[in-house]
Order: C-alpha cells, then structure tokens, then sequence
C-alpha cells in the first residue's frame, strides 16, 4: 500500500487454523483502528435475497458502534408482498437514494453485492455526494444502456425468459443450491428458505449512468473466484489497471461470502470504507 493509500491490491486467505484474515503485502488496515472511527454502512443485496442476507454482517459491524442499514429492496424479503410487473430498476435505485436522503445519511460507505452493482451505481447518480466509499463485492459494473438481462448468467436469463412466457412479475432462482461456488453446504437450507423470486422488471430496464462510481475517491472491488463469472472477472481486472480502485480476492469462499465469512467481510469493509 503506498502512503497515498491509492494502490491497495491484497490477496485475502483462511489461515489453515483459526480462519485468520491474512494479506498478501503489508500495509492493510488494522480491524483496530478501523472501528476506532464509527461509520455508517449501507449494504445492498443482490439477486432473490432481501436485507436478511447481510444479518451476520450487520450484527459484527453494529457491535463495534457503526451504523448499519441493509435494506431490502422492492419485493424481495420481507418486501416480497409488494412484487409485481411493476417494479423495475428505477424502482431498486429509488429504494437506495430514499433511504440515504430520508435517513439524512452522509459520508456512506455503500456495500453493493452482485445485482446490487446495478443498483449501487444508479444510486450514486443521485446521491453521490453523500457517499464517501464504495464496495463492490462480487458485483457487476455497468455501462450505460446496458440491462442486468444481458449480464446475467445463462440460467437466469433462461429464468427470465420463462417469467415473460408465463407473464408471471418475478424470476424464479436459488430452488436448490448444490455447489459451495455459491453458499457452504451449512447454510444451503436457510438460503434456499429465505430466497424470493426477483422482479423481472429490474433485469429489462437499460441502467443510466454517467460515472458516478468512478468518482467516489475511495473504492474496493472484491472478486469471489470460486464463484464462476467472466464478468466479474473482467471487473476485477479493470480494477486492477484503475489506480482509484483497491482490489482484493477471496478464493475459498462462495458467492454468498457474507454467510460464509461474515467475520473478514466485517473486517474488510470497514478497511475500506
């Protein structure tokens, strides 16, 4: 890590005993000194999931005094009563930008995982000013125009598709997990319970941005290998080659890091926000 703090790449690992956070350069923050300065986290789930995804995460941050706010989005969770054809990704972006204007929120840290990076830079389009850093976990990057349809992963698009054939509102995914690339064999159960089908409205609508994202000072992208997904993976490579960006992998956890790891994705983020 220079002095600047601008180059910030680390290669975060499980120790072989204790599941200690270790890095690849010296330099990282300490967890110490990063909780000495409570902070305010807004953390955006992704695809099928709500705001119950981020409890363990939630739980070790607010411990240390932080704000957390980890809402779920428009009919996901405990919000899945109000899915319809209606929902769209203005729909996601305005759930994120009320909550930080209606919250008086400033200097955030916004946490977007997966489908949230759709979310997470529409959002900063309107509230960038008030977000100081940013974490894009495992998340996508998007162009202008593009639509997460078009990012998604064959079986969601297949997913997706369907939804339109049946004219039902929601995309059915996460029926059954079967493979640690997405969540540890323990937590398969829970997630497969709690998961809801995702308003198909928010993967048609074309995403508007200017580069908002690129002008937040300080951001993080964090790629999860295990988990495959070219795009992240051009994500992450993109990121290494933009000095604004610190860049971290994790390559023994799955997607669903914030279960399988809570305790270094608390720590990580409150290194980097």
């Amino acid at each position: 890590m220079t002095k600047s703090g601008i180059t910030r790449r680390r290669v975060l690992h499980s120790a072989a005993a204790g599941g200690l956070v270790t890095a690849a350069a010296p330099g990282a923050i300490g967890t110490a000194r990063a909780q000495s300065v409570r902070k305010t986290f807004v953390l955006v789930s992704g695809a099928f999931c709500g705001g119950w995804i981020w409890r363990r995460v939630a739980d070790r941050l607010e411990q240390g005094g932080h704000k957390v706010f980890a809402p779920s989005l428009t009919g996901l969770g405990d919000r899945s009563h109000l899915l319809s054809k209606d929902v769209n990704l203005d729909t996601h972006i305005a759930d994120v930008v009320n909550l930080i204007k209606w919250e008086s929120l400033e200097n955030v840290c916004l946490v977007a995982w997966s489908y949230a990076g759709y979310v997470g830079s529409g959002a900063l389009e309107s509230v960038g000013d008030r977000v100081s850093s940013a974490v894009w976990l495992d998340a996508f990057i998007p162009a202008d125009g593009q639509r997460a349809a078009d990012t998604a992963a064959e079986a969601v698009r297949k997913a997706i598709q369907a939804a339109i054939d049946k004219g039902e509102p929601g995309v059915r995914g996460l029926v059954k997990i079967s493979t640690d690339a997405i969540v540890a064999e323990r937590d398969r159960a829970f997630v497969e319970s709690k998961a809801t089908p995702h308003p198909v409205g928010t993967y048609l609508q074309p995403i508007k941005v200017s580069g908002a994202l690129q002008k937040i000072a300080k951001k993080t992208y964090v790629r999860l290998p295990k988990f495959p997904q070219p795009l992240f993976d051009k994500a992450l490579a993109d990121c290494k080659g933009d000095k604004s960006w610190a860049t971290f992998e994790l390559p023994d956890v799955g997607h669903i890091v914030m279960l399988d790891a809570p305790d270094r994705v608390s720590e990580l983020i409150l290194q980097a926000a």
